[in-house]
């Protein structure tokens, strides 16, 4: 198992493409000719430089290249829906080995974006293990599911934030909690619940002078944690079937 040394650097390289690419969208969409276009703007290549790292890291560890999905072909079967688009796939000889989700949110608003995550993430989870479940993907091993979210850390997102309830109470762990930390609390629930084979729950910020900073609140939601269960379950599948 080969994990870059330098893996804290790289993470921080790819965080420093995520804001350049967020700025990028910012002033396109403000532009007088993105009017009427923003989905186009404001959608989906922030987290590129993650999925990118990801890759190089699956191909150094010996996955074949043709196994490995990225830009197309990232369809996979549902129960619930016909099908949903991952990130990044790895299928070898007809078996989906691994899929990976990425997510991403910076303010301003926290509110209705965090369920708008939350619901995706487990609405996909459930989709896909059901359809494992009645054979959508045939008589393989259950595939391997990775969670990789970013969160912006800044005062919205680490303020305290009140939950209203009128009939019944929240559990204890969500009173005052802040979005991070609610985020922290999802995450953690998807790997004990099994919903996820690894997730990794990624904090980063910056200051008026352009200063990055990254981290990971919880050892178990690190990136090093999340990259080992990944590469130990996709190169055990390599061994099991007679590849070098």
């Amino acid at each position: 198992m080969i994990i870059p040394k330098d893996l804290d650097q790289a993470i921080g390289l790819a965080l420093r493409h995520f804001w350049q690419t967020r700025d990028s969208q910012l002033k396109q969409q403000r532009s007088p000719n993105a009017q009427g276009n923003r989905g186009a703007v404001t959608g989906g290549k922030q987290m590129d430089c993650i999925i990118e790292l990801i890759q190089s890291i699956l191909t150094a560890n010996g996955v074949p290249p043709d196994t490995i999905f990225t830009d197309s072909d990232l369809e996979l079967p549902g129960y619930y829906r016909p099908n949903k688009k991952w990130d990044l796939l790895v299928v070898d000889r007809g078996e989906l080995v691994m899929a990976i989700e990425c997510k991403s949110q910076v303010g301003p608003s926290f509110g209705n974006n965090f369920n708008d995550r939350t619901e995706e993430a487990m609405g996909s989870a459930l989709d896909i293990w059901t359809a494992y479940r009645e054979g959508g993907f045939g008589s393989q091993k259950p595939p391997w599911l990775g969670y990789f979210l970013v969160l912006e850390d800044c005062d919205r997102s680490s303020a305290p934030v009140k939950v209203r309830s009128p009939h019944f109470p929240v559990r204890k762990e969500f009173v005052d909690a802040s979005y991070k930390k609610r985020y922290e609390i999802f995450c953690s629930k998807l790997l004990l619940e099994r919903q996820y084979s690894a997730a990794c729950f990624l904090t980063t910020g910056r200051d008026p002078a352009g200063w990055i900073w990254q981290a990971c609140p919880a050892h178990e939601l690190s990136y090093h944690a999340f990259i080992a269960s990944m590469l130990g379950a996709v190169l055990a599948h390599l061994n099991e079937g007679g590849r070098p």
